[in-house]
């Protein structure tokens, strides 16, 4: 009867915390849709009513994810820090910059997946550290107008690679390169230069990954230099 029970108890969790993880990326979707246009987040509009997005985090909160199930994990991740990073803005706003607030990236913490965490362990121990993809770049947007744009819905298990496929493409073939042709040279996001370790694996060339997913490839022969980047809020 005992046995009966358990395996109950644990069916009865499994299906509730399947539900609570389908609830929050579809919250989490309608909330970047409603809030994100062009990349650029209504800031305004987020700090005058507050209640969605501090319900979405409360709901975050309450989620623990399996880094076996890597989609859902990396999904779940990705969606709470920049659901997090919008947060932190709200939280100083108004303010010009995320770095205009001391320990925004690696002091101020946040309640998520039952754990108290900060932006950077997000990013340098959920994600990277674990997964070695440096796609994680392209979707991680730091609330700056340097940064990848913010899409207007939420990453989902099931697109998952296709939408950090994109968004990789986006930004190559974007914002985040300026190749110059007659001077053989490209200049990069400073992204490039701070985790040069994440594009050159396995003794590959910054150029090699650019040319994994850029539409006009770049030769090899070319000479790779970084611009500044932009700090400034990404805010519409």
């Amino acid at each position: 009867m005992k046995y009966l029970l358990l395996i109950f108890l644990v069916f009865s969790f499994s299906i509730s915390h399947s539900q609570d993880v389908k609830e929050f990326f579809n919250k989490a979707d309608s909330f970047f849709n409603a809030n994100v246009v062009n990349g650029r987040v209504a800031y305004s509009k987020i700090n005058y009513k507050q209640g969605s997005l501090n319900e979405l985090l409360d709901l975050a909160n309450s989620i623990i994810v399996d880094k076996n199930d890597a989609n859902t994990f990396q999904a779940f991740w990705i969606n709470a820090y920049n659901l997090s990073v919008i947060k932190g803005i709200i939280d100083n706003y108004p303010t010009n910059s995320p770095l205009d607030n001391a320990g925004f990236f690696d002091k101020t913490k946040y309640s998520l997946g039952g754990k108290k965490i900060t932006l950077n362990d997000i990013e340098h121990k959920l994600l990277r550290a674990q997964f070695n993809d440096a796609r994680f770049h392209f979707v991680l947007v730091c609330g700056a107008l340097g940064c990848p744009p913010l899409i207007n819905k939420a990453y989902l298990p099931n697109t998952l690679n296709e939408q950090l496929d994109k968004q990789t493409k986006i930004a190559l073939d974007g914002s985040f390169l300026k190749v110059n042709t007659k001077k053989k040279r490209v200049e990069a996001s400073e992204i490039m230069k701070w985790y040069k370790e994440d594009f050159t694996r396995n003794g590959a060339s910054e150029i090699d990954f650019i040319n994994i997913y850029r539409t006009e490839k770049i030769p090899s022969t070319f000479k790779i230099s970084y611009f500044p980047y932009n700090w400034s809020i990404n805010k519409q």
